[in-house]
């Protein structure tokens, strides 16, 4: 079932995004090398305290996990790419690493995820990291009042083949708001013109997500963590926005 959302409710959930888009950009300038993925995850869980908020991962436990993760924030290295499970690892000379964060904060949810490379960039790298950038771009551009879903999918596998990368369609955007995941799903490939009418109050996270020579992915002996099937690169972004009458809002920026 979708839920529309008020003007208030978007404002509310406005507030929460812009606390994600805070501790995110906060991340990616700790993401050096040197840093443990274990320090990022206790900076997070601090700043998640200090705000009073909740976050939206430590007690979930859907099917496709192996029980509550845990953890406040995923992180994603290299050819993991989704549900990173944070670990006793540092970071290296040009690691490619997702930061996928999501919490609450009274009552209202917002999600957004940023891949950074660390230190010295793989130039194939930076280009899979621009290219999810661009298709975010694209897929928000494409969430109008009076469109749908498909052209959102569309939008985005646009930019992937563009780029010569193939896209898998098990995991994407999702509806948010109350909770972290809601109708609909927003799958990073279909065609324009299909599926749910876009409307305003409609709230959506939109994440493309790629990786260089694959679209199949395989789960880590952690249980959570998604890589890409051939060891390859990967790369996410994400934004929570509002479907309005002038268009679409993203909520997940800074204040």
């Amino acid at each position: 079932m979708v839920e529309l959302k008020t003007p208030a409710e978007i404002a509310r959930m406005r507030v929460t995004g812009q606390f994600v888009a805070e501790v995110l950009g906060e991340l990616r300038g700790k993401a050096q090398i040197g840093v443990n993925l274990l320090e990022l995850e206790a900076l997070v869980r601090e700043r998640i305290r200090q705000r009073g908020a909740v976050s939206c991962y430590v007690d979930y436990a859907p099917s496709f996990g192996r029980g509550p993760f845990g953890n406040t924030i995923c992180l994603s290295v290299n050819d993991a790419v989704l549900h990173g499970l944070p670990f006793d690892y540092t970071l290296r000379d040009g690691d490619v690493l997702t930061m996928d964060l999501a919490v609450s904060i009274d009552g209202w949810v917002a999600d957004s995820a940023t891949t950074v490379i660390v230190g010295t960039p793989d130039p194939e790298d930076a280009r899979l990291v621009r290219a999810t950038e661009e298709a975010l771009t694209a897929g928000i551009a494409a969430a109008q009042a009076g469109g749908r879903i498909g052209d959102i999918s569309a939008a985005i596998a646009a930019v992937a083949h563009g780029h010569g990368y193939r896209v898998n369609t098990e995991f994407g955007g999702h509806g948010l708001g109350r909770t972290m995941h809601e109708d609909p799903h927003i799958p990073n490939d279909g065609r324009a013109g299909r599926g749910f009418r876009l409307q305003p109050g409609l709230t959506i996270a939109i994440e493309p997500w790629f990786a260089r020579t694959t679209d199949r992915i395989v789960t880590d002996q952690d249980g959570w963590t998604l890589r890409s099937a051939d060891g390859s690169r990967t790369a996410h972004s994400e934004h929570t926005i509002a479907v309005t009458e002038n268009g679409p809002e993203i909520l997940t920026l800074p204040a």
